[in-house]
């Protein structure tokens, strides 16, 4: 169905957790047709006809330059999207570029804001940003905070994380349980701001009506697994009650980092049902693919060989961190080797 009429209804929170000491999460949630504030403050809406755009970021760098980097990502995408998408009457192609401009833009913010501060140096930030435009999410995805799908009563995870952990299940040398155990999961291999150029990961979900969409990072995903997650949002009566019970069960946990969390229900004109499941959905080679050459020149991440190793970006900027990124580096080049030879 072409242009449907998608109502909202929509949740975020954020929250310290029970060990940090502040925040370095952000969340966004704006009607690109309107007052991007708008959107945050109120449960119910609809779709506009320049679409709508929901944002998940999780800074990291040390004292409060990780809150910088997420809060700059936010605002840097949604300026972007806002000014530069054509709006209605552009092709889905053109959102989905002014989507990878945004976050290549992001990227090249606070790049530069780290080389001008040195006591910002190595400030980055996740990125998980999800467009919805006639009845499409469009998902773009840097690092390790997650896009979930709940679709009657079953969850889907929507994006992999670009982390050492997935590329080690994605080599089958570990599975998703031994990952969730590891030392290093949460060594992150890309991120916004570390480095000049990102690999970003671009895919889509078609909508049907009454879909939930989960937008987290870590601090929940972390500590909640993704059954539990869907098995909350099933069983809440709204989309609010859903995210305080969220934080809360990762609280419950240890809560041992910052929990953000954005909820969205879709319906309205929406089909009952769609030719996909739900999932990892990446574009076809030629169609939006997110295989352009100024941000990715290799394979998609869908292909058998894992890209070459980056410097990975830890959460935080002690010796252990960068010790296990060392290591993490290291650990990689011999999952390369062995796949290779």
């Amino acid at each position: 169905m072409k242009n449907p009429t998608v109502s909202l209804e929509i949740a975020a929170r954020t929250d310290l957790g029970r060990t940090r000491d502040h925040n370095e999460d952000t969340y966004f949630c704006a009607d690109l047709s309107g007052d991007a504030a708008a959107m945050a403050n109120r449960e119910r809406g609809v779709v506009g006809l320049r679409g709508a755009l929901f944002l998940v970021a999780d800074g990291m760098g040390g004292a409060a330059a990780g809150e910088i980097a997420s809060a700059m990502a936010a605002e840097t995408i949604a300026e972007h999207l806002r000014l530069r998408w054509s709006g209605p009457g552009g092709a889905e192609e053109d959102f989905i570029q002014s989507l990878r401009e945004a976050v290549e833009g992001a990227n090249d913010r606070i790049h530069a804001y780290a080389g001008q501060h040195p006591d910002a140096r190595g400030m980055g930030t996740t990125a998980t940003v999800a467009g919805v435009l006639n009845g499409r999410l469009h998902l773009a995805q840097v690092g390790d905070s997650r896009a979930y799908l709940v679709r009657r009563g079953g969850i889907a995870q929507l994006t992999k994380d670009q982390s050492l952990m997935q590329r080690l299940i994605d080599a089958g040398e570990l599975t998703e349980e031994q990952a969730a155990q590891s030392e290093r999961r949460n060594i992150i291999l890309q991120a916004l701001g570390p480095d000049p150029r990102i690999r970003m990961d671009i895919t889509y979900q078609d909508l049907a009506r009454g879909d939930t969409l989960i937008l987290c990072s870590d601090g929940l995903s972390g500590q909640l697994t993704r059954a539990e997650i869907g098995q909350i949002v099933g069983e809440s009566p709204s989309v609010a009650d859903a995210c305080d019970r969220l934080i809360s069960a990762a609280n419950d946990r240890g809560g041992p980092d910052n929990i953000t969390v954005v909820v969205v229900k879709f319906g309205g004109d929406l089909p009952e049902s769609t030719d996909e499941e739900p999932g990892y959905h990446a574009y076809p080679v030629g169609e939006s693919s997110g295989e352009a050459p100024a941000v990715d020149p290799e394979p998609s991440p869908l292909a058998p060989e894992p890209p070459a190793p980056v410097v990975p970006a830890p959460r935080t900027g002690s010796p252990v961190a960068m010790a296990a990124a060392v290591v993490a580096v290291l650990l990689v080049l011999l999952v390369l080797f062995l796949l290779i030879s």
